[in-house]
């Protein structure tokens, strides 16, 4: 359970995040229609339920494996006493934490 996110994020950076960027791209050259990413389509995949864990999934995963990504690359790096280590952790892990909540709250359905 405690590799889960991290496994996960790796799994979307590498699979989801760049069919997204390929669609942004198809439609910005014209390949696909310019309504595909029009706003009331935005708003519609926004305010369904799949839609809000889709975005959730898309966005917090990735972050919860940059963050430990990040962790080991500064323990690669030279930090490696104990109290500094915890201090790294909890700094990246805290940040990916308040980040999720943050996009949990922003999902919220506005009354």
């Amino acid at each position: 359970m405690v590799w889960l996110p991290f496994a996960a994020g790796g799994t979307v950076a590498a699979f989801l995040l760049p069919a997204v960027m390929l669609a942004v791209l198809l439609v910005t050259l014209g390949v696909l229609p310019a309504d595909a990413l029009s706003h009331d389509r935005i708003q519609a995949f926004v305010d369904h339920p799949v839609g809000k864990l889709a975005i959730l999934v898309v966005l917090a995963l990735p972050l919860w494996h940059a963050a430990h990504r990040l962790r080991m690359t500064l323990q690669d790096l030279g930090v490696r006493r104990p109290g500094t280590r915890r201090l790294v952790a909890r700094l990246c892990y805290g940040l990916a934490t308040v980040i999720t909540v943050a996009l949990l709250y922003g999902l919220l359905p506005t009354a």
